[in-house]
């Protein structure tokens, strides 16, 4: 950045580049999917259809705001940020279109590593750990402090897809790391947030006096956040779902926002987070620990779509149930025989509607 007046405008027009291009990506995809909808198409959790287009549109938009962001400013192009995100985004689009829902998280794929088995997933693992230090180095940073950055990004990319269970929901935790980045980097701006390098080619040498250096934690995530904030309607409208190529690459370029905003002692630290629930996943489902926690459950459910009602037997006189819609009619017709002979459930299901479906 060329000094602090343009770094608003730097951050704004990023943000907002990054947010168009994810939301154009994402239509042009969705009207154009490669090899055809099928191949992009998943079940969700609620046994719907979905598409996984939402994934590549993520990080190409980020990047483009990365990009546009970098021009604004009077810099270089950001070859780290488009390292890191398409490194992610490549990696992440081999699994979800080859791999194997056989073989998941570390145990699974090292398991298999170690009977000579070589799954997309560990391809996947392999792939992140080499474009995070490729991203890192690029960066302009330090030996030391780059394998510390590799390991927030890699690390980021995995962790993130950790969550890409329900809708929404890893999007909502990207976006509170990206405030959390943003104001730790504005709590440490007088800090080094790269080790010793100094490149003005990078965003690495950001930080600084003033409110540039303020602005530097915002500066890292707002093309990853814009992204993401505008794919949010279609990932909570369970029409689109991340896959591993959205969620890793997010969690990429959310991983070398924190490497370039935050101090050593406190990427260590953040490091030693993401290795502790990274193993933790383990042996603990995140959606139970989510569910069991009021406040997360109440975050986790926020802009989804409710449950479909179960309406009880014969409540549908009743004034409750008139207030809402009723069951199809398949349900209907369940509930009217269940008590009955075992096997005439077959015939109530088969058997047309006495009235027009509501």
């Amino acid at each position: 950045m060329k000094g602090p007046v343009r770094s608003p405008l730097a951050v704004l027009t990023g943000a907002a580049a990054a947010a168009g291009a994810a939301r154009g990506g994402y239509a042009a995809l969705r009207r154009y999917p490669p090899a055809g909808a099928q191949t992009w198409a998943r079940t969700n959790h609620r046994g719907e259809t979905v598409t996984l287009v939402e994934g590549p549109a993520l990080p190409l938009g980020a990047v483009t705001g990365q990009l546009v962001s970098a021009a604004v400013a009077g810099r270089p192009a950001d070859l780290p940020a488009a390292v890191a995100g398409l490194g992610a985004l490549g990696f992440g689009v081999l699994d979800d279109l080859r791999g194997s829902a056989s073989r998941r998280g570390l145990r699974g794929h090292l398991g298999a590593l170690a009977h000579g088995e070589i799954t997309t997933g560990t391809v996947k693992l392999a792939g992140l750990a080499v474009t995070g230090l490729g991203a890192a180095l690029l960066d302009g940073t330090a030996l030391g402090d780059a394998a510390v950055n590799a390991g927030l990004i890699a690390g980021g990319a995995n962790l993130l897809n950790l969550f890409d269970l329900r809708p929404g929901r890893a999007i909502k935790v990207a976006a509170l790391s990206a405030t959390l980045i943003a104001v730790g980097g504005a709590l440490t701006s007088g800090k080094p947030a790269a080790g010793a390098s100094s490149s003005a080619g990078t965003a690495a040498a950001v930080p600084a006096a003033g409110d540039a250096g303020r602005l530097a934690g915002l500066a890292a995530v707002a093309a990853p956040a814009g992204a993401a904030l505008a794919l949010l309607p279609e990932d909570l409208g369970e029409r689109a779902m991340l896959g591993d190529a959205g969620a890793n690459a997010l969690g990429a370029l959310l991983g070398l926002a924190a490497a370039r905003s935050l101090p050593r002692s406190a990427r260590i630290g953040l490091l030693a987070g993401i290795a502790a629930l990274t193993v933790a996943s383990e042996r603990v489902s995140f959606t139970r620990v989510i569910e069991a926690t009021p406040p997360l459950r109440w975050l986790d459910l926020l802009g989804r779509r409710p449950a479909p009602l179960q309406a009880p037997v014969g409540a549908g006189t009743t004034e409750a149930a008139g207030r809402r819609r009723r069951p199809g009619r398949h349900r209907r017709a369940v509930a009217r025989v269940s008590q009955s002979r075992s096997g005439t459930w077959v015939s109530g299901l088969l058997k047309p509607p006495a009235q027009p479906e509501p």
